[in-house]
C-alpha cells in the first residue's frame, strides 16, 4: 500500500534537495561542514534520507545554500508571485539563480564586472577548467565572454549561444576587461536545450 502521509513524503524529498544544492554548488560534504558545523556523517544521513531533517539542521543548511528554508521542504507557494533573488558571489562573479527548486534544468544569471583597473583578472589569464556531471547551455546578453570546452577556447559575442557536456573540462570568463553578462540552462541529468523557429 502507497504511504499517503504528505508529511512523511515531504521529508523524504528533503535529501534528495539538500544533495542536489550542494552538487549544484559544487561543494564537498566537508566543505558543507565546515561551513554549516554540521558533521560529514550527519550530512550524509540527511541526503541518503537515513537522518531525519529538523529544524535546527535545515536553518543553517538553507543558510549555507543561500535558499529559503521553503524551498528544502517544497512548502507550498503562497500565492506572491514574486521571486525573491538572492545573488551569490564565486569565482569573481554574481550569479543570480533564476529557478526555483533544486531538481531539473537550472537557469542562472551570471554576471562579471568591468574591471576597475583596465586590466584581465588572474583567472582570466591563467584560467583552470573544471568537470562535474550535467549538461550546460550559455546566451551571452551582452559582452564577450570567453569559453573553453576541452581543447576549444572560443569567444561568444552578445547574441551568441554554446551547448556543451560539462563532464568535458570547462571554464568561461571575461573575453576583455569589459563587463560581461550571460544566461546559463544547467541540467544535472544530462538534459539539453531543445530550441524551436
Amino acid at each position: 500500500m502507497a504511504n499517503l502521509d504528505p508529511t512523511r513524503a515531504v521529508l523524504d524529498a528533503v535529501g534528495t534537495c539538500l544533495r542536489a544544492l550542494r552538487q549544484q554548488r559544487d561543494v564537498t560534504l566537508a566543505d558543507l561542514s565546515t561551513e554549516t558545523g554540521i558533521s560529514v556523517s550527519t550530512l550524509s544521513r540527511l541526503e541518503s534520507g537515513g537522518r531525519k531533517p529538523t529544524l535546527e539542521l535545515l536553518l543553517p543548511l538553507a543558510r549555507a545554500h543561500g535558499v529559503p528554508l521553503d524551498d528544502l521542504v517544497g512548502a507550498p507557494q503562497t500565492g506572491d508571485p514574486r521571486i525573491h533573488i538572492k545573488p551569490v558571489r564565486r569565482h569573481g562573479q554574481t550569479i543570480l539563480p533564476l529557478s526555483r527548486g533544486a531538481s531539473g534544468v537550472q537557469v542562472f544569471k551570471h554576471l562579471f564586472a568591468e574591471s576597475t583597473d583596465g586590466t584581465r583578472s588572474a583567472d582570466d589569464r591563467d584560467p583552470t577548467p573544471r568537470t562535474h556531471e550535467g549538461h550546460e547551455w550559455v546566451y551571452v546578453i551582452r559582452g564577450r565572454l570567453r569559453l573553453i570546452v576541452g581543447d576549444r577556447d572560443m569567444v561568444l559575442e552578445s547574441g551568441e549561444a554554446a551547448e556543451f557536456d560539462t563532464t568535458t573540462p570547462h571554464w568561461f570568463g571575461r573575453a576583455d576587461q569589459r563587463a560581461v553578462e550571460f544566461l546559463s540552462l544547467f541540467g544535472r541529468q544530462g538534459e539539453r536545450m531543445h530550441v524551436r523557429s
